[in-house]
């Protein structure tokens, strides 16, 4: 039976279409953008069916459950753009893909959530993942959700946002907050690790797992250490959040790739680390962490890079 995968052409979603090509599992995989599609997934195109969906349109979702075993549920938002909103996709799309999911005999349900998400926040972008949890905890499937700290990988689009802004921004680089925000950044190859894992394992079925890194660190260590993996140099200077919201709201106004939002700064405000880390607890395995070879692909990012992603939206990795 076919495993279908939400958000395929995302940076999580194409790395865990490729890992279960490579353990023979039957895959359909659910693209938005075809484009992107092409990019992330040419590798394993003829190995997998590729449909084009939108989750946030239910009458679209009965014919990707056809012979589907699992569901392996992804898409989300960060930032809201092109009218996209946190409620309209992380959680209506969440509920829409279920509620298809159990119309059509689906058994398992993987989610993946957020570390930190809660329906009574304050905050919208983690509110809206954790209603979605809610309502997948609510459902007769067999669930399991995911809940990550920030993911790091070659094709994140949080850390790399950072090395873009490095090659944007000579001398002096902002130290976000003053850079207390704590973080566990989590490999994106023990995250695809553990999801595939969870398929059969029932030993996770109803359960909300953490996932975290081997370290926490501040939002200052990171930067220093993106610096560093970039084999460059910055004077860090102190910005409190409060100064950087102007900016931010202009960016979010005239760039169609802007690196960051309102909604995103507020965050800093939430510790995104993970006290009971399932990486360890459960899955017995040594999270990678955020340094060294693993964070060696932040080079990677040129200043054409920054230009395509910031002011073109584009998919640049």
């Amino acid at each position: 039976m076919t495993v279908l995968v939400t958000g395929a052409a995302g940076y999580l979603g194409n790395q865990i279409v490729k890992k279960l090509v490579t353990l023979g599992h039957p895959v359909r995989a659910l693209v938005r953008r075809p484009v992107k599609a092409q990019l992330r997934l040419r590798e394993v195109a003829a190995s997998i069916e590729i449909v084009e969906g939108d989750v946030t349109v239910p009458a679209s979702l009965p014919p990707v459950m056809e012979n589907v075993s699992a569901v392996i549920h992804l898409v989300a938002i960060a930032m809201e753009k092109r009218g996209q909103t946190y409620e309209a996709v992380n959680f209506q799309g969440t509920v829409n893909v279920l509620e298809a999911a159990q119309a059509a005999g689906v058994k398992r349900f993987i989610n993946m959530s957020q570390n930190g998400a809660r329906s009574d926040l304050p905050y919208r972008f983690l509110a809206s993942k954790g209603r979605a949890q809610e309502y997948v905890a609510a459902s007769t499937l067999q669930w399991t959700a995911l809940r990550p700290s920030a993911i790091f990988g070659p094709q994140d689009e949080f850390f790399n946002t950072f090395a873009r802004l490095l090659k944007l921004t000579p001398i002096v680089f902002p130290l976000i907050g003053g850079g207390k925000a704590e973080f566990q950044p989590v490999s994106v190859h023990d995250v695809v690790e553990a999801t595939i894992r969870s398929l059969d394992d029932d030993g996770v079925i109803g359960r909300e797992l953490t996932l975290g890194g081997p370290e926490v660190l501040t939002l200052g260590e990171i930067e220093r250490r993106i610096i560093s993996a970039m084999n460059t140099w910055r004077l860090l200077v102190p910005v409190p959040v409060a100064a950087l919201r102007p900016v931010v709201g202009v960016m979010e106004a005239i760039l169609p790739g802007s690196p960051v939002s309102a909604s995103l700064l507020e965050l800093l405000a939430v510790p995104n680390t993970v006290p009971d880390n399932a990486l360890v607890t459960h899955f017995a395995m040594q999270p990678i962490p955020f340094a060294g070879e693993h964070i060696a692909y932040l080079k990677d990012n040129t200043i054409g890079d920054a230009f395509a992603k910031f002011f073109r939206d584009a998919t640049v990795n």
